[in-house]
């Protein structure tokens, strides 16, 4: 058996795996706007803010930031390879490529975790909270207020998408996903490349970009 049931306002399965890809497609697609607006309001203010910008950019932790983007990379490997698995008839390997990009996650978290504090130690923190004594500009405040609320933001991403991914890991443990029936797996693996896309862009802005 393989768990999976047609809805009763389809009439096949191809149909459902089609509206199915067109809702999270349009999911994605409000995601991006959301993050397109964070951006071009970064684009905004370090338009206005630039020297103070690339002064708060020479702050970040460029280590931490440039394995956080491997991590993030080799994820959406390992999790496209989940969908690999389960059109070639491998359901078996699906759930260990799961826990590993659910272990990649985490260490992403962690790591990021790690910068936040060191970032705390120096009174580096959003908005009216910001008591950094080396950087008192305005747009280093701005600038770091952005860096909290969007790499926030993408961090409750990965842990929504670990938990997403989780819940597939145990339905894979029960060999639900085939050749013929991997759609819903195929969804959340979109879900987490979007986040991985996303810190495609957030690491250059405010990782590499120092002059």
């Amino acid at each position: 058996m393989n768990g999976h049931r047609l809805a009763e306002q389809f009439s096949t399965f191809a149909k459902q795996d089609h509206a199915a890809r067109l809702g999270m497609w349009g999911f994605l697609g409000s995601e991006v706007t959301l993050f397109g607006g964070l951006f071009a309001l970064y684009a905004a203010y370090r338009a206005m803010y630039g020297h103070e910008f690339v002064a708060a950019v020479g702050h970040n932790n460029l280590a931490i930031g440039t394995i956080n983007t491997l991590i993030l990379l080799t994820s959406s490997f390992t999790v496209a390879l989940t969908v690999w698995a389960a059109r070639a008839a491998r359901s078996k390997l699906i759930a260990p490529l799961l826990g590993l990009t659910i272990l990649l996650g985490c260490v992403f978290l962690l790591l990021k975790g790690i910068e936040w504090s060191q970032h705390f130690h120096q009174g580096i923190l959003p908005g009216l909270h910001y008591r950094n004594r080396e950087m008192q500009e305005f747009g280093a405040k701005v600038f770091f207020t952005l860096y909290f609320i969007m790499t926030g933001l993408h961090a409750i991403h990965v842990v929504i998408g670990i938990a997403v991914l989780g819940w597939f890991a145990v339905q894979a443990g029960r060999r639900l996903y085939t050749p013929e029936h991997h759609v819903t797996l195929e969804m959340a693996t979109l879900y987490w490349h979007l986040v991985d896309i996303v810190w495609i862009f957030l690491w250059p802005a405010f990782y590499l970009m120092r002059g």
